[in-house]
């Protein structure tokens, strides 16, 4: 009888234990986190430098690219792009993306509406909540926009430039 139960325990303990945890230790996903995010909506047409500034934090420290998609009605996603953050901005970064609009032959018409959708990866492959921007081109509109806060410092850095090519 006591040779049964310690054989029964035995294998209820081989059986189970993989499943609670016993032999493996359980990671924790902390993805990367975009907690502000400001584009101008409307930007004057012929704009060829567009800024998006965002701020992210992630716990791990861990952060490792930003991703950004431009959709344009009628022709549909760009090809995307990615930026490589630099190790100063890998837990927490604050510092705008800029994008040199380059547009082979004429440039967008007047009243053209682009999405902007920008998100962040971590080095284990995490990746953060989706910011996205519609913007607009129309004639008439100031370049000059008060940037609200936390962006409206003067030293806010340069996280890099946005390769997206407008076919």
């Amino acid at each position: 009888m006591r040779r049964l139960i310690l054989f029964s325990s035995f294998l209820v303990v081989a059986l189970f234990a993989p499943y609670y945890g016993w032999t493996q230790e359980s990671q924790k996903i902390h993805p990367p986190v975009i907690t502000h995010a400001y584009a101008m909506d409307r930007v004057p047409y012929g704009t060829t430098e567009l800024k998006i500034y965002i701020e992210a934090e992630d716990a791990d420290g861990d952060m490792n690219y930003v991703f950004v998609v431009v959709d344009e009605p009628g022709h549909g996603p760009y090809p995307p792009d990615r930026v490589l953050l630099g190790p100063q901005h890998q837990s927490h970064l604050k510092g705008f993306l800029q994008w040199n609009r380059v547009r082979p032959g004429a440039p967008l018409a007047e009243g053209t509406q682009i999405r902007v959708r920008v998100s962040i990866a971590d080095k284990a492959r995490n990746v953060s909540n989706e910011v996205v921007f519609p913007i607009t081109f129309v004639s008439g509109t100031s370049a000059q926009q008060d940037i609200p806060a936390p962006f409206d410092e003067i030293d806010i850095p340069m996280l890099g430039y946005v390769a997206v090519r407008e076919e």
